[in-house]
């Protein structure tokens, strides 16, 4: 990748920075609403996959990464909606766990204790829900931002899930582990890479490298939604009207539906991320497909409908945004 399809280095730079500080003090998180600190965990069935959603807290991202082109009306209009502010918007991080046949399968792990203070409630909430991570059989990594793989490995170095095999993108390993990758590449990135090969090259040794098209199992494909990172998947499911865990290919449940062309602050090739968007919301809203999204609100679930000439995302229970 050549440095002219990398994101806007300062615009990126100045988000990263305030992005990684914007973690709560323990006293400030232990006075947060208690919707805000786990969801609820909703399930569903899909075709062959009994789904749980089950909450890995929330991160906090200022206005100048949710929505940078936005005009201070917008964004203001927006930021009630969200229940945030310029400085920081609580953002819910949804993990999907899935079972079929044999196999229990967590999409993306979550923050761990390697990102923000109100996020890395997974495993919490995978004990309330009487899941013993030895259990998990499989990991697939939709993308390695810290928010999806910092909860890879614990403490001492082993693995969070030692029995799965990981599964991640060939193009999203190939660009985060490259041994060239802080000369080919611009400074804002460099922090990430240094969580991103952490967490990958913890499990090279039990990884499988997929492609679009490739099954993960008989029934749940990877689907190319490369531009938020240069190998970033999504996953279809058969069943119904099919299913879409679409990972950040639509980051937030008001900006990526409704203003769909919108740059997003931390997609690294934002041009292609815009065109992916754009062509997966006309796909779903025309086949009504069934939706989770990693950080939309009401535990991600829900799809999406026509308005006007964009899109409104409609979460299962029905509440309104």
């Amino acid at each position: 990748m050549s440095r002219a399809s990398i994101a806007t280095e300062i615009l990126f730079d100045q988000n990263r920075r305030r992005f990684l500080g914007l973690g709560l003090s323990l006293a400030a998180f232990s006075l947060l609403p208690k919707r805000l600190l786990a969801a609820e965990a909703p399930s569903i069935k899909q075709g062959a996959f009994d789904i749980t959603v089950l909450s890995d807290g929330f991160i906090n991202l200022p206005a100048s990464i949710i929505m940078p082109e936005a005009s201070e009306d917008e964004r203001d209009a927006i930021l009630k909606r969200l229940g945030g502010t310029v400085e920081a918007t609580p953002t819910p991080s949804n993990i999907p766990l899935i079972r079929t046949g044999n196999d229990l399968i967590l999409i993306d792990v979550g923050s761990g204790d390697n990102f923000q203070a109100t996020a890395g409630m997974l495993e919490t909430n995978l004990k309330l829900a009487g899941i013993n991570p030895a259990d998990i059989t499989k990991v697939v990594f939709t993308h390695a931002h810290p928010d999806h793989t910092g909860a890879t490995v614990k403490k001492d170095g082993t693995l969070r899930y030692p029995n799965a095999d990981y599964i991640v993108g060939e193009a999203e390993w190939t660009f985060w582990t490259d041994p060239d990758f802080e000369q080919k590449y611009p400074e804002p990135l460099h922090a990430f890479a240094v969580g991103a090969k952490r967490d990958l090259l913890a499990v090279k040794d039990r990884v499988r490298m997929v492609k679009a098209g490739d099954d993960i199992v008989t029934g749940m494909r990877v689907l190319d939604t490369a531009g938020h990172t240069p190998g970033h998947i999504s996953l279809e499911l058969d069943g119904g009207d099919g299913m879409i865990i679409t990972a950040d290919a639509a980051t937030n449940g008001v900006v990526s539906f409704e203003h769909p062309g919108w740059k997003f602050g931390f997609d690294t090739d934002q041009e292609l991320a815009i065109r992916n968007r754009m062509k997966l919301m006309d796909r779903v809203a025309t086949e009504k497909t069934m939706l989770i999204g990693y950080h939309w609100a009401h535990s991600g679930l829900g799809h999406a409908e026509r308005e006007g000439t964009a899109y409104r995302y409609v979460p299962l229970n029905g509440a309104k945004l």
